[in-house]
């Protein structure tokens, strides 16, 4: 009888330490945004590293260490496996379901970058198409409740992966031969991206096919391609993240084909484009039907970056119901657009309902806002047009915008068959503008219906509105 009270209270108390809640976010949005459900592990179960072996300096046994802490809080029904403070130098991180890696203040955890460390090949999705590549840096495939917190730092270790920033002839030709496999449907697992050329660098941080995410607090410094990546995942939080990476395609943030995003109150510092909204390129996005939408983005400080916010170009599952506020773009910054949408002839998909409020900026290169339709960049001459399908772009909402020196303020290049529609632009300031305030071709403006009599003098080549 005993032992039977001993066992229940065991077992009771073994469930109370696993618990993982659920916490409920509601965001308001300009349409109609489901709540994000987000993993809570305050009542889980702590696993330290250093229990489990991990060694200061020795990256093997400390990848080891993770490995099995992982493995044990995912075995107990879910747990926080802790990284003291400290430099631990480590290999790849695969999550499970369930699992929180928290980084303790002054933690310090730092991949290195021999590639062998990133083998075998695991599936991802590299710019849009789906293939067996490196493992990220930090990877979960197929998980629910997962999270990375605390206030310590991810960093990696940049020697090798350098090497790779540069675009050989056998890198062009190992994507060629990936996206040939995509149109042909090759199944994924036969399409190994790993040999002695294709150099296709890993991302640092990949979650694919997974839901209820969680990323707070911590830092990044460095990353071998783009920085966070979340594709066909659900559900999803970054806040009050420091990320800096300035590598070659260096985005700070990437949701592909993800739905039910908040991102707040972070800091983007970014060798490329500091959020990209994606969802697929051409055939293999076609096939997956997964359309990006539902993301809110806002209080948010980007101190470098391309653009501010990249719609596309990879968008061939379709984008739709993003919104971007009360974000603010240093002074400083190298940034060529705010808001910037591309795609080309071969992408289909849609773009529509972006919206994007209340920012400030200092100079931009280029402009405030950038449409462009035509954007293949080395693709025009790598790949043949297989099958044209257009996008549609409508319902496109900027206002209370200011910037200080720009080229223009608005330049929308629209495709001549299929124009873009319904733009509506209110109250978007520069303090200089060096070239043309607005250059537009092949698009069609929503006025507000104040301006109704104005659009009698306007001609249909110089469209204009109220700023």
């Amino acid at each position: 009888m005993k032992s039977t009270i001993l066992l229940l209270l065991l077992t009771t108390s073994f469930t109370i330490f696993a618990e993982v809640k659920l916490q409920i976010i509601k965001v308001k949005a300009p349409f109609e945004m489901p709540s994000i459900s987000i993993p809570d592990f305050e009542k889980c179960k702590t696993y330290s590293i250093v229990e489990f072996g991990a060694v200061q300096g020795d990256k093997a046994k400390t990848s080891i260490a993770i490995a099995d802490a992982i493995s044990a809080a995912n075995k107990a029904g879910g747990g926080k496996v802790v990284i003291p403070a400290g430099e631990w130098i480590t290999g790849k991180v695969h999550f499970k379901s369930n699992v929180n890696l928290h980084l303790e203040k002054g933690a310090m955890l730092l991949f290195d970058d021999n590639p062998n460390d990133y083998l075998p090949a695991v599936p991802v999705s590299w710019e849009g198409i789906e293939c067996m590549n490196y493992s990220p840096l930090i990877y979960a495939y197929e998980c629910k409740n997962i999270a990375i917190t605390g206030e310590g730092k991810i960093k990696a270790k940049m020697d090798h992966w350098r090497k790779w920033f540069s675009r050989p002839r056998g890198h062009m030709n190992s994507l060629k031969r990936l996206y040939d496999l995509a149109y042909q449907n090759v199944p994924t697992s036969e399409r190994l991206m790993v040999n002695d050329s294709a150099n296709l660098r890993p991302h640092l941080i990949h979650f694919n096919r997974c839901e209820n995410i969680r990323l707070e607090n911590f830092s990044i410094e460095n990353s071998p391609f783009w920085t966070i990546h979340t594709y066909l995942c659900k559900n999803v939080l970054l806040r009050k993240l420091n990320v800096f990476a300035h590598g070659h395609n260096n985005d700070g943030y990437d949701p592909e084909m993800t739905q039910n995003v908040l991102v707040e109150d972070c800091v983007f510092d970014q060798g490329d484009d500091a959020i990209a909204v994606k969802s697929g390129r051409d055939h293999e996005a076609w096939r997956l039907a997964t359309p990006a939408r539902n993301i809110v983005i806002r209080n948010c400080n980007v101190i470098n970056g391309h653009q501010l916010l990249a719609i596309g170009s990879e968008l061939s599952g379709g984008i739709e119901n993003v919104f971007m506020q009360n974000c603010t773009v240093d002074a400083n910054a190298k940034m060529f657009h705010l808001v910037f949408i591309k795609t080309n002839e071969r992408r289909g998909g849609f773009v529509k309902n972006i919206s994007v409020e209340n920012i400030k900026s200092g100079n931009v290169s280029e402009g405030i806002l950038g449409i462009e339709t035509d954007v293949l960049y080395q693709w025009r001459t790598l790949m043949p047009t297989y099958d044209r399908v257009l996008t549609p772009i409508s319902n496109i909402k900027l206002k209370n915008i200011s910037a200080g020196k720009v080229k223009f303020v608005s330049r929308i290049l629209g495709d001549k068959e299929l124009p873009v529609k319904h733009v509506s632009m209110k109250n978007l300031k520069a303090d200089s503008i060096t070239e043309q305030k607005h250059i537009h071709q092949n698009v069609e403006f929503k006025l507000p219906k104040e301006s109704v009599l104005m659009q009698k003098s306007i001609k249909p080549t110089e469209p204009t509105y109220p700023m």
